[in-house]
């Protein structure tokens, strides 16, 4: 059992104000795995305040000192990577190989990569007579997903706290124990008290007093467009700077002169990489409708390479969704592209065969001949599902991956470079990979629409405070 009891508050380990605990279950057998607390609205004042006391100090020190805290994190994290991979894999489900290599590097990487960014970042330039100066906007609060929990923790924390703001961190209470790990690194490696605070507990509790608190300057959030509605709704009130990043249906445009088996390879890999738990997951898969037979054939085989089993077993290429009620989500999702016409190609909302008792697994879904005014092709599922739309024309293509709420990501296929680029202009999405395009941590992360706005990642995640300008004569 990883029981916590503590709250990290002002540099210290300390008591919740009430007693209600949160049960944290094992995305593999469905078992209570752990505890934690369920702060409420006195820990989220005492959060705010330690890191209000603290920002005038962190915004002092010398960016090259900061960044030197940022190394001695990604160093520390670094030295318990083992311990969390398991931890995650166990929380979210990622089969550990890969939670090893995505969801503990990445955030390894980000912290030494902003730790070498902050050094060479423009704090000031002069511009006429004018010299401009980006500064801290102040304290922070982090309000983290369970999918990429550390990742998307490291996205909003190593940016913040390089920028010399203070934070409040409020990780997902489905997958916390990655936060208490982060939280005992951030003090083992001597960061001043009150720089980074961390809170758990429930949106509603926590979160809205975090996120209404007067003394917070700026509310970062990753998660579902319903909650970064909620959050716009309440920092308003207090004119607080939002930044979102919300829910996503990209399409994986396939062109008619494309490798079709690559094509279809890599984008159902998109879509089922950590269980279809991605927000750039590419869940619509736009083909030409000539070439459908084929391209549901492809995938209905690629899908059935995709083993189900617990996350920790070396043989797992598909582990659990994060929760039962993510199960049930995504296997009614399924039931409804069945009762809205779709055509099954592959899978289905019935149990895997030998998948573990009492975890929450869902076998490897294709639907093929998908209309895109169909749910399952217009909602975001967070599960291994994927939709094929055949299209007449590229022209065709570009609406129907431009129809729908979100513009979070996306993919083009076409052996014409050119071409390809040519066709992912015109969709509107933050990030869209040409012929499977590897990932860059230095590049813009972010949406249109309801996808959410602003940018992380890279400098963007740095520029997210303000700049000031002395006029000199």
């Amino acid at each position: 059992m990883l029981s916590k009891e503590k709250l990290f508050i002002g540099g210290q380990w300390v008591a919740p104000s009430g007693r209600e605990a949160i049960d944290v279950h094992n995305a593999g057998n469905g078992e209570v795995m752990g505890r934690i607390p369920a702060a409420g609205e006195r820990d989220a004042d005492a959060a705010v305040r330690a890191a209000r006391a603290a920002f005038e100090g962190w915004a002092g020190l010398a960016a090259a000192a900061r960044a030197d805290y940022l190394q001695k994190i990604a160093e520390g994290l670094k030295a318990r990577a083992d311990e969390l991979a398991r931890t995650i894999a166990q929380e979210v489900g990622m089969p550990l190989k890969l939670a090893g290599r995505i969801q503990v590097g990445l955030p390894i990487a980000n912290f030494g990569n902003y730790a070498r960014l902050l050094r060479d970042f423009k704090w000031e330039e002069r511009i006429g007579n004018s010299l401009v100066v980006r500064e801290p906007v102040g304290v922070v609060v982090a309000i983290t997903p369970w999918n990429y929990p550390l990742h998307q923790i490291t996205l909003k924390v190593a940016p913040a706290l390089g920028a010399g703001c203070t934070v409040v961190l409020k990780p997902s209470e489905i997958a916390p124990f990655n936060a208490f790990i982060l939280a005992e690194v951030m003090e083992s490696v001597g960061l001043p008290k009150g720089v980074f605070n961390l809170v758990t507990g429930y949106g509603q509790a926590v979160g809205e007093a975090l996120v209404k608190h007067p003394q917070v300057d700026m509310i970062s959030f990753t998660g579902s467009t319903r909650a970064g509605k909620r959050i716009s709704e309440l920092a308003a009130q207090g004119v607080k700077r939002v930044a979102l990043e919300l829910g996503g249906k990209s399409a994986s445009v396939v062109l008619d002169d494309a490798d079709l088996p690559t094509a279809v390879k890599s984008t159902v890999n998109g879509c089922y990489l950590n269980s279809g738990q991605t927000c750039t997951a590419l869940t619509r898969m736009l083909v030409p409708a000539s070439k459908y037979e084929e391209a549901a054939k492809l995938a209905a085989e690629v899908a059935k390479g995709f083993t189900v089993g617990d996350p920790l077993a070396e043989t797992t290429k598909l582990g659990p969704l994060s929760s039962q009620a993510q199960l049930e989500r995504v296997r009614n999702y399924i039931r409804k592209g069945v009762q809205e016409g779709a055509e099954l190609v592959a899978g289905g909302a019935e149990p895997p065969e030998a998948a573990p008792a009492g975890g929450y697994y869902v076998r490897p879904t294709v639907f093929g001949k998908v209309r895109n005014d169909m749910t399952i092709a217009q909602e975001e599922i967070f599960g291994p599902v994927l939709a094929i739309i055949p299209y007449k024309d590229e022209d065709e293509a570009v609406r129907i991956a431009n129809d729908t709420v979100y513009g979070l990501a996306g993919a083009v296929w076409s052996k014409d470079e050119a071409r390809a680029q040519r066709v992912a202009r015109r969709i509107r999405a933050g990030q869209i990979d040409i012929n499977g395009g590897a990932f860059n941590m230095n590049a813009p992360f972010g949406g249109y629409k309801q996808s959410g706005h602003g940018r992380e990642a890279g400098v963007y995640g740095l520029e997210a405070s303000p700049a000031t300008s002395f006029r000199i004569s």
